[in-house]
C-alpha cells in the first residue's frame, strides 16, 4: 500500500477521533452571472458561420476539430516531448513524494528497531578494588508517538495535500497552454505562407509594371515622375517579403521549440492554411461551471485551501503537545544471555510541551497565516475575474473577428471577380495591360488581408477553447481507448513525413 493511501487511512482515523484547530476549508462559491460579455451576442450563429453551445461536447484532444491529421500528431508529439510539460510532470512527482514522506512520521508511531555492543572499563578506585573491563549488549524496540489533540498534523498534511492539487493543475494548464501555442504557431505558418505567396504576386506584378513604364519612358510618352513612383511601388513591395519570411522562420522556430525539437531541425512538417478546417462548433462552459474547469483556478484555489490549512497548523501550536515513548528490549554481558529469562528491560514515558512565553512568536505567526489567507484569498477572486474577463474577450473577438472574416471575404471574392473581368477584356483587347496588372495586385492585397483575417479566426477558436479549461477532465478513454503508445507515436512521425 502506497504512503499516500496509508494517508488517506489515517487521515480518515484522526478526523473521526476529533476536530482540528483553525478554519475548515470550504470551496468559494461560484460567481452568479448567465452571461459574459456586456452586450448580447448571437452564439448560435456568428459572423463567420460558426456555432457556439454550451451543448458542445469539449474533447480532451480538441485540436482534433481542426481537421489535420498532420497538426493532431504534431500536437500530441508535442505534448510528449515538451521540457515544460516533463517539468510540470516531476514537480507533481515531487510534491506528491513530499507528502508521502510525512505520512508515516505525521500520522503514525514511530518505531526503531536498535542493537549496540559494548566494551568498557571501569576503574575500582572509588571502591577500593581492582579495575574491571565488562562487556553490555543490547537489543530493543522504541517507539514514540505525538497525540494529535488539536490537529497540527491533520493541518500540515492537509497543506502538503493542497500542493499536490496545485501542482496537478499547473501540469494541466501547462498540457493545454502548449496544445494551444502549437496549433496557433501551425495556423500562423499557414497564413504566413499565403501572404508571402500574395506577395510574391504583386512583386512580380510590380516588376512588369516598371518594365512597361521604362519602355513608356523611353518612347517619351510618361514623366520621370511617373517611372520614379513605379520604381517606389516595387521597392515598397518588394520590403514586406523579409519581413515575411523572418516571420516565418521565426515562427517555425518556435514551432520545433514547442515539441521539443531544436529550432534548426528541418524535419518539421509545413502547414498552409489549406491543411486546416474552421470547427462548425464551439464549446462553451457556462459562467457557473468554468471555476470548476479552468485549471488556473483550481491551482489558485488549491493555494487558498494551502493557507487555510496554514492557519489551521499555526493556531494549534498554541496549544499543548503530547507525546507518548516506549521500549522494549534485553540487554546483557554476554551475547548468549542476552534473549534469557531476567533480561528483559522496558521503558515507558509521556511528555507534555506548554509553550508559555515566546516573545509574542507564536500568535505573530497565527497572524501572519491568516494575512496569508486573505492574500491568497484576493489572489483567487484576480484570477477568477481574469478568467472571466478571457472568455469575454475571446467570444467577443470570435464575434467582431468573425465580421472581419466576413467583409474581407466579400473584398476578396470582388476583387476576384474584377480580375477575371479584366483579364477576359485583355485578351478580347479592350483592356490594356497595365488594368490588368492593377486588377491582379488588388487581387493579390485583398489575398493577404483575407489570410490574416482566416488565421486569426482559427486563433480565436483555439483561444476560446484554451480559455474554458480545454477538457482536461475529459476521460481520454472514452475518445481514443488507452494512452498513446510508442508505436502510435511512431505512426504519427511517419505521417507528418509524408503529408503536407
Amino acid at each position: 500500500m502506497s504512503g499516500y493511501q496509508w494517508y488517506k487511512i489515517g487521515l480518515l482515523s484522526l478526523l473521526i477521533s476529533g476536530c482540528a484547530a483553525g478554519p475548515d476549508f470550504n470551496q468559494p462559491g461560484a460567481d452568479k452571472s448567465d452571461r459574459y460579455t456586456q452586450s448580447e451576442l448571437d452564439l448560435n450563429q456568428l459572423s463567420s458561420g460558426q456555432k457556439i453551445s454550451s451543448e458542445t461536447k469539449l474533447q480532451q484532444r480538441w485540436w482534433t476539430m481542426f481537421g489535420s491529421k498532420t497538426l493532431t500528431a504534431l500536437v500530441e508529439q508535442g505534448l510528449a516531448n515538451s521540457p515544460t510539460v516533463a517539468s510540470a510532470e516531476a514537480r507533481l512527482r515531487e510534491a506528491e513524494e513530499n507528502l508521502n514522506s510525512q505520512v508515516g512520521s505525521v500520522l503514525f508511531p514511530s518505531i526503531d528497531g536498535n542493537a549496540n555492543s559494548n566494551r568498557q572499563k571501569i576503574s575500582g578506585a572509588g571502591f577500593g578494588g581492582r579495575p574491571n573491563i565488562y562487556n553490555v549488549h543490547n537489543a530493543s524496540v522504541s517507539a514514540s508517538y505525538g497525540i494529535d489533540f488539536f490537529g497540527a498534523s491533520r493541518r500540515y498534511l492537509e497543506g502538503l495535500e493542497s500542493q499536490v492539487d496545485f501542482e496537478n493543475y499547473q501540469l494541466q494548464a501547462a498540457r493545454i497552454t502548449l496544445a494551444a501555442n502549437i496549433v496557433t504557431a501551425a495556423v500562423r505558418e499557414g497564413s504566413l505562407r499565403s501572404q508571402i505567396q500574395a506577395s510574391e504576386q504583386i512583386i512580380q506584378d510590380s516588376e512588369m509594371q516598371l518594365e512597361m513604364v521604362e519602355k513608356q519612358f523611353e518612347l517619351g510618352v510618361v514623366s520621370r515622375s511617373a517611372l520614379l513612383n513605379q520604381v517606389t511601388a516595387l521597392a515598397q513591395a518588394q520590403s514586406t517579403l523579409p519581413e515575411l519570411l523572418k516571420q516565418l522562420q521565426q515562427n517555425r522556430h518556435l514551432l520545433n521549440v514547442l515539441v521539443g525539437r531544436l529550432p534548426a531541425d528541418t524535419t518539421l512538417p509545413e502547414f498552409t492554411m489549406q491543411s486546416f478546417q474552421l470547427p462548425s462548433e464551439l464549446p462553451l462552459a457556462l459562467p457557473s461551471e468554468l471555476v470548476r474547469q479552468r485549471p488556473d483556478i483550481l491551482a489558485s484555489e488549491a493555494l487558498l485551501h494551502q493557507a487555510s490549512a496554514n492557519v489551521g497548523v499555526a493556531t494549534a501550536n498554541l496549544y499543548p503537545r503530547i507525546t507518548l515513548t516506549g521500549s522494549f528490549g534485553t540487554e546483557s554481558n554476554t551475547l548468549s544471555g542476552l534473549f534469557t529469562t531476567g533480561s528483559t528491560v522496558w521503558g515507558a514515558g509521556a511528555g507534555l510541551v506548554q509553550p508559555l512565553f515566546h516573545g509574542g512568536e507564536l500568535r505573530a505567526k497565527k497572524r501572519s497565516a491568516e494575512a496569508a489567507l486573505e492574500k491568497s484569498y484576493s489572489n483567487y477572486r484576480e484570477t477568477v475575474l481574469q478568467a472571466f474577463r478571457d472568455v469575454a474577450d475571446t467570444l467577443l473577438a470570435l464575434e467582431m473577428d468573425g465580421r472581419t472574416l466576413q467583409l474581407r471575404q466579400q473584398a476578396a471574392k470582388a476583387a476576384g471577380e474584377v480580375y477575371a473581368l479584366v483579364n477576359g477584356q485583355f485578351e478580347t483587347g479592350s483592356a490594356s495591360y497595365l488594368e490588368l496588372l492593377n486588377a491582379s495586385q488588388q487581387f493579390q492585397q485583398t489575398t493577404i488581408a483575407l489570410a490574416q483575417a482566416e488565421a486569426t479566426r482559427f486563433a480565436d477558436s483555439a483561444a476560446l477553447i484554451h480559455a474554458i479549461g480545454g477538457g482536461w477532465w475529459v476521460p481520454l478513454n472514452d475518445e481514443i481507448g488507452d494512452e498513446i503508445s510508442a508505436e502510435v507515436i511512431s505512426d504519427m512521425n511517419k505521417t507528418m513525413e509524408n503529408e503536407e
